[in-house]
């Protein structure tokens, strides 16, 4: 399978990095993000219907606050001369980070408008990023030629992980 990737050369708005890099990692951290948002939001908040369209906001806007940090990180570490759109540039690039957040968020919202019960949402939204940390790993064993029960069992690890991840930050907030 080939790799499709930006181009290598230096600068904030390619950072040299690959675009299935960037989506792993966009992806794993925007999954683990939306777990432990939804994690701390249901824990000093309500369940309510109402409450989770604010929960389904807070979810989006914390996500976009965080690609426009790390987007704006990669920019400053670059340390190298820069164009003057090249910040936009690399803020750009963190898409996959609130692509990932997007299914929570959408779970949330689909409470609010009453498609399904606000009341324990939450857990299907945890499952859902599980499920997502799974799939990433498994996706990045197989794209590294290991065997599919080795990637399985990568892909678990990854998604144990994340859970861990997670469990520890609803426990600390």
């Amino acid at each position: 399978m080939a790799d499709s990737t930006v181009s290598t050369a230096p600068g904030p708005a390619s950072s040299g990095h690959g675009t299935r890099e960037a989506v792993l990692f966009g992806g794993v951290y925007g999954a683990v993000l939306a777990s432990s948002m939804v994690a701390a939001l249901t824990r000093y908040g309500h369940t309510s219907a109402e409450v989770r369209g604010y929960d389904a906001a807070w979810v989006l806007v914390t996500a976009c606050a965080s690609a426009l940090a790390h987007g704006y990180a990669h920019y400053i570490a670059e340390r190298t001369p820069h164009r003057r759109w090249d910040v936009l540039l690399a803020m750009r690039n963190e898409w996959p980070l609130v692509t990932a957040v997007l299914p929570t968020a959408l779970l949330l919202a689909g409470a609010r408008l009453g498609w399904w019960a606000a009341q324990g949402v939450e857990y299907t939204a945890f499952a859902l990023n599980i499920l997502i940390l799974f799939v990433l790993g498994l996706l990045t064993a197989r794209w590294s030629g290991r065997r599919w029960p080795v990637a399985v069992l990568m892909g678990t690890g990854d998604a144990m992980l994340g859970l861990i991840v997670v469990v520890a930050n609803a426990i600390i907030k």
